[in-house]
């Protein structure tokens, strides 16, 4: 699909989302943090997250839903979905991020902040319905990701650490 003549280029920081439509590209950059991007093919709406964590701790206040956990954001765009007036079975996902950004530095006791992500972000997607399409995820290093909401097409530069 051609590209619009007016776009809009969003550029998410760590722990925001954005709904758009047609006329939208949206950008961000990761490293353990894990982006989603959920397009629906028809309507050609859609929007990405960026969070840091899979979800808020026992310890953390309450309140009003944020982008920095993957099960608010996922609440958030469930949310847009709903006043879309479609289904989360409609929308393609494609997941991004969940890199091991120490991997040397510190000693492995468990699951790194990014496995925890990718494993929030994968039981989220299945148990919403969602098509999950694509998937870029663990390793090492970050990723650059571009999404055109025209097409659904997601542009990915990898840069995996040395």
């Amino acid at each position: 699909m051609d590209t619009p003549d007016f776009v809009i280029e969003i550029f998410l920081q760590p722990g925001e989302i954005y709904w758009g439509d047609s006329d939208t590209r949206i950008k961000t950059l990761l490293g353990s943090c894990v982006a989603l991007c959920i397009w629906h093919p028809t309507k050609k709406i859609g929007g990405m997250s960026h969070s840091l964590l899979p979800a808020r701790g026992g310890s953390e206040p309450s309140g009003e839903k944020t982008a920095r956990y993957i099960d608010e954001s996922m609440e958030i765009f469930l949310e847009a979905i709903r006043n879309s007036g479609s289904k989360a079975s409609e929308f393609h996902v494609k997941m991004f991020g969940g890199g091991d950004m120490f991997k040397n530095v510190w000693k492995k006791t468990g699951p790194s902040v990014g496995e925890r992500n990718i494993e929030m972000a994968k039981e989220l997607i299945a148990k919403h319905g969602f098509q999950l399409k694509a998937e870029h995820v663990g390793g090492e290093g970050h990723r650059n990701i571009i999404f055109d909401l025209w097409s659904g097409d997601v542009w990915l530069k990898h840069a995996d650490k040395k």
